[in-house]
């Protein structure tokens, strides 16, 4: 039963009610901060049945229908149970200040108060990159420092291009709902200034039963095409992903995939560049996971978009000065990560063998959206090292992280190189517990492969060899880094 609901003209609508009954949850939370202009959608859920007539929400003491200038939905049995809603959708503070909502069913009421911040009048950056490295920790970082770098008298030979931003700071990560984060809700924390929950994109975690249903956020996506900014995101996971997903969607579950390939189509967002084409095929086309007819490549093409498959056709697009809106769809499923596809071959790379890294795919994007001349937003993900750390893979997490700061190094002489004026941002989603312990000496006396492992002054230096762009052109040496993980699942360790 739904309908509209103000408290200037209540509908009757008389429900059995045994007792007052106490706002359960008021969306967005408590201590929420909003930016003023940006939208998102506030909803009161009571613990049980409320009468129309007294069900009733302020902000700083007026009725929400004079500050948003609309009415909220009144939802007198939120999916067939016995539980009152109110939502209104798509609102937004003009001004900033300190805001207190409160809800009441006529005899109890919650309050929670949120502060909407306001933002310069001038933009200080043209440009913003934004640059996660997923499960990316301290851990990873300090390995690819000792790979792709190396010591000598006790000092580096060289700086990751990340150890020369000239700010750095530490974050938490936990969401609503948990200490321990996600892909999802951490990464829509960062595109939408919200806290979220496990498995949540661009919205608050309410209780309704459908994934689509719970209030929504926006993302920094809608916001920047709303100020006619161009927006891009590549990755070498599958684009429907958490982290690439996070620009766009809202949706309480990330595994929404052919749901967010329609959000990504209808953000219009300019370049979209990972893998995970089967979420873009008809159910109809041998491969496709999609349950209906769409074709979205299809969908994309008739809007404009160039489309390329390969990292040639990629290339070619990106040259073409007519080329405004780019997606590229490099693999199935994941893209492939550095050591596979610079070095082994393995992987699906036989299957797909131009395949571009995800340097690459930035500087292709950048060449898109720079024709912009407002500006850009561009989030670039290296997302397997978080893949290959779950699974323990020490040398391709690494590797990936390399690559990540290899993205990180062309960025900045690109933004050097083209005034000076876009803001580079290097951060994770979240962490795996992994640390650099000391080093493996496969020629180290003794049977037990524990006495190979050498900490302190046992340890010594590793004898990788990089190569120009920071990779060791082989892995399998005699004397190599032990990375270890805090959390380990069952497994054999064969060194």
């Amino acid at each position: 039963m739904r309908f509209h609901f103000s408290h200037f003209a209540a509908a009757l609508c008389v429900l059995p009610v045994a007792a007052p009954v106490a706002a359960q949850a008021i969306y967005p939370l408590h201590r929420a901060e909003i930016m003023a202009g940006a939208h998102f959608d506030l909803k009161v859920e009571f613990d049980g049945l409320v009468d129309a007539s007294k069900a009733k929400v302020t902000l700083n003491g007026q009725d929400v229908a004079k500050v948003f200038g609309k009415s909220a939905e009144f939802i007198a049995r939120e999916d067939g149970k016995d539980a009152t809603s109110l939502l209104l959708r798509d609102a937004r503070f003009t001004k900033p200040g300190q805001y207190t909502v409160e809800a009441s069913d006529g005899v109890n009421s919650k309050k929670v108060s949120w502060n909407v911040y306001a933002t310069p009048n001038k933009a200080a950056a043209k440009n913003v990159i934004l640059f996660i490295g997923d499960g990316f920790s301290i851990g990873h970082r300090t390995a690819a420092r000792i790979l792709s770098k190396g010591y000598e008298g006790g000092k580096l030979t060289g700086k990751l291009a990340m150890d020369e931003m000239p700010a750095m700071a530490l974050l938490t990560t936990q969401g609503t709902d948990s200490i321990v984060t996600d892909s999802a809700n951490s990464a829509s924390a960062y595109t939408t200034g919200h806290k979220s929950c496990v498995n949540a994109l661009g919205v608050y975690c309410s209780r309704a039963a459908k994934s689509l249903d719970h209030p929504k956020v926006e993302t920094i996506t809608e916001l920047a095409k709303r100020q006619g900014l161009s927006v891009g995101v590549v990755t070498n996971s599958e684009i429907e992903d958490a982290t690439p997903a996070s620009m766009v969607a809202h949706t309480r579950k990330r595994s929404d995939y052919n749901d967010i390939v329609q959000m990504f189509y209808d953000s219009k967002i300019d370049v979209m560049m990972g893998g995970g084409s089967p979420h873009f095929l008809p159910m109809s086309t041998p491969g496709s996971k999609r349950k209906d007819e769409l074709n979205f490549i299809d969908k994309f093409k008739n809007a404009g978009y160039a489309f390329a498959t390969t990292k040639s056709e990629m290339f070619a697009a990106a040259d073409d000065a007519k080329t405004k809106k780019l997606l590229g769809l490099y693999n199935t499923g994941n893209i492939d990560g550095a050591l596979d596809l610079k070095f082994l071959k393995k992987g699906s790379v036989s299957k797909f063998p131009d395949q571009p890294d995800v340097v690459e795919e930035m500087r292709a994007a950048i060449k898109v959206l720079s024709r912009n001349p407002k500006g850009f937003v561009l989030m670039v993900e290296s997302a397997r090292i978080d893949k290959y750390s779950h699974s323990m893979d020490t040398e391709r997490a690494i590797f990936d992280t390399i690559m990540l700061d290899n993205a990180v190094k062309e960025a900045k002489n690109w933004a050097g190189a083209n005034g000076n004026n876009t803001l580079i941002l290097v951060t994770a989603d979240h962490s795996h517990p992994v640390s650099v312990i000391g080093t493996v000496d496969d020629n180290a006396a003794g049977d037990d492969m524990r006495n190979k492992i050498g900490i302190y002054e046992g340890a010594g230096f590793p004898k990788y060899r990089p190569n120009a762009e920071g990779y060791p052109e082989k892995i399998d040496i005699d004397k190599r880094i032990r990375f270890v993980f805090g959390a380990y699942p069952d497994h054999y360790d064969t060194f």
